[in-house]
This record gives structure tokens, sequence and C-alpha cells, in this order.
């Protein structure tokens, strides 16, 4: 806990720096359009390409046929906060969240898309002013490389933030939870892999790299939202690394915070799965017709879901709230699961970002794939 509030802390100031840097750097308004542009076309396929995977996969396994769940028998009472945390959803509720009350709240509070808006706006603020403005983009430049100084200071402590995540997983759920609900569990990780190894492996292969390199070049980002179970922990380091791969700096600092709001493939493939199992479960009717709605329902819900802890729950009691026929208390069946299928979701998320701000790199033309094989064969 403490290693994720440490990591938390400096979410909101790095994704600025960087995004509003990159921006600026790019100096074209024109420019940054049409990446941004190229990024939502890549992240809207993308995630419904996972929805559809994920609706598919569970409707072929069935885990929560059978069950016949009496929600009259299930305690509900500790979904109660989340299912809260879903009352101001929908399109109206999406918007206004964007926007901060203040300049630097957006940064006090750690709101990925508030944080996205403000630096967006920054960037584009100092595209406009021209020359006077590179005082103001020097120390911007200057602030991003203290942060990421701090960054690595704080990332010391990550084998011990690693095993106080495991430790608390095994405690809370005792090493019996691993097969709880097996069938559902077994089949979402089985999704997962279908996803990175039938969808996104044939986009690095289509660019030119081996998947696996990839795989083996974030091991470290891997091992920590596997224990930690957020993608958010890993940010600034994804951005470095991924720079450091030969990425373009601006393509990276818009496409990386972006991702983390737009491109949660994993999330999708949860929300998907859980959602058709949990009317499997309660012998609630789904037909063909009403999935589609579903799916429709899941595009929306989920963008802006995070990638911190627990927001996809959140996220999946909000979806059933506005899709209205699955019933929002079933959610009680899977939150005592739900910690053990993120370890599934987060780092399908954390891949699929990588992979989509290589891809956008080299849709613009800013890929040093000299650089990119270079480094992944060390």
């Amino acid at each position: 806990m403490l290693f994720r509030s440490a990591i938390r802390m400096l979410i909101g100031p790095v994704v600025f720096c960087t995004v509003a840097h990159g921006i600026a750097k790019m100096g074209n308004m024109a420019r940054v359009g049409r990446v941004a542009l190229r990024t939502l076309i890549y992240f809207e396929i993308l995630t419904t390409v996972a929805l559809i995977v994920g609706l598919g996969a569970v409707n072929i396994l069935r885990p929560g046929v059978g069950m016949n769940v009496d929600l009259s028998q299930v305690d509900t009472s500790t979904v109660t906060p989340y299912v809260n945390q879903t009352q101001n959803s929908g399109v109206a509720g999406f918007l206004l969240g964007i926007i901060p009350q203040t300049f630097f709240s957006a940064l006090a509070e750690g709101n990925m898309l508030q944080v996205l808006l403000v630096a967006v706006l920054t960037g584009f603020a100092l595209i406009h002013i021209g020359p006077p403005g590179k005082r103001v983009l020097d120390v911007i430049e200057s602030l991003s490389h203290a942060l990421f100084g701090v960054v690595g200071i704080v990332m010391r402590a990550a084998p011990i933030g690693a095993f106080g995540a495991i430790a608390f997983t095994v405690g809370r759920f005792g090493a019996g939870s691993l097969l709880s609900l097996g069938k559902l569990l077994g089949g979402f990780y089985l999704t997962c892999l279908i996803f990175i190894f039938g969808i996104l492996w044939p986009i690095c292969a289509w660019i030119g790299f081996s998947i696996f390199s990839l795989l083996r070049y974030f091991r470290e980002e891997l091992l920590i939202v596997l224990a930690t179970t957020s993608s958010e922990t890993v940010l600034p380091r994804m951005i470095a690394k991924l720079e450091d791969l030969g990425c373009s700096p601006g393509v990276t600092g818009l496409v990386i915070p972006t991702g983390y709001s737009f491109n949660l493939d994993g999330t999708c493939l949860y929300l998907a799965t859980a959602a058709v199992f949990l009317a499997q479960a309660t012998n609630t009717p789904l037909n063909i017709a009403q999935q589609v709605g579903l799916l429709a329902v899941l595009l929306l819900t989920s963008k802006g879901a995070a990638g911190v802890a627990g927001a996809a729950f959140v996220t999946l009691a909000a979806t059933l709230s506005t899709a209205g026929n699955i019933p929002v208390a079933s959610v009680a069946l899977v939150l005592g699961i739900h910690r053990l299928m993120s370890e599934g979701l987060t780092p399908t998320n954390l891949i699929g970002n990588a992979i989509a701000t290589i891809f956008i790199s080299r849709w613009e033309g800013e890929l040093d794939r000299e650089k990119l094989l270079r480094v992944l064969a060390k």
C-alpha cells in the first residue's frame, strides 16, 4: 500500500510534464491532431476486438451456467460502496468528470483524464505562443527529469512492495483461494492469453519484432503489476523504457497516458467476461441482441477506467447499472476473486499499451526500428 501510494503521488505530475512537453516539442497542432486521431482509432478498434473476444469466450466456456444463484441468499452489503459510486455514471457524468475544479486539482487528485486535459491544453498553449513559451517548456523538461529521478528512488522499494501485495492476497483469501471459482478464473486467464497471442502477437509480427522479446524487456514491470494489480504503478517506467526502445518521445508522451484511460484491453476482457458470467450465474436471460447492447454500453463504460487497483470492479458495477438487465447486486459474486482476476487483466493492459505506442510510432514514421531490434536483442 505504501509503495502504491508513493507511486500514485507522482503519476499526475509525471503525466502532465510528459504530455505537455511532448505536444509542445511537436510544434505543430495539425501533427498533434493527426497523432491523436490515429491513436484513438487504434484504441477503439483494439478495445472493440477485446470486448468481442471476451464475449465470445464466456459464451463458449459458460462458467456461470448451473450456479443458479439466488441473490436473496447473498450478502451484498460488501459491494454497496462500489454500487454507490455508479450513481453519477453515464455520458453526462463521464464528460463532467473530465473537467477538473481547478488547474492544480487535477494534479493533486491524480484523475488521469483531468490531467490529460490540462496537459493537452498547456501543450497547445505553448505551441500557440511560440518562442516566448520556450522558457516554460525548458522548466517543464527539467521538472520532468527531476520527477523521473524521484521515480527511480521510489522504484528501489518495488521488491518490498511486490512481496507485501502477494502476502496480502494469500493472507486475505487463503492459499485455497486460488481454487475458488476456478472455471471462471481459468477461462478468463485463457481469454487473456488468446487476446495477447491471437491479436497482439500478429501486430508485433507485422511491425517486425517478437512479442516474447518485448515481454522479456518489460519483465520487471510485468512482475510489479502482477503483484500490485495496478498498471498505474509502472507508468513512469513505461514512458522511459519505450523511449529507450526507439519510440518517439512526442508519440510516447501522448499515447501511453491516453492509453491508460482509453486502451485497457485487459479491463475490456474482464468486463465482458464478468458481466455475462453474472447473467449466467443468476439465470438472467441474455440473448444476442441484448449482448450487442451490452457491448455498446461497455464501449463507453470501459473508457476512463484508469489502471488503478479496483477501478475495473467499479466500472463493472457501473456497466450493470447502465445496461439494466443484469442485477447490479450480483457483482458481490465476483468481489472475492476480483483481485485474482486482476492478475490477468493488468498485465494485458500493460502489454497492450506498450504495443500500441510502438505501432503508432511506426504509423507516424517515428520509430527507430534498428534501435528497437537492438535493445530487444540484449
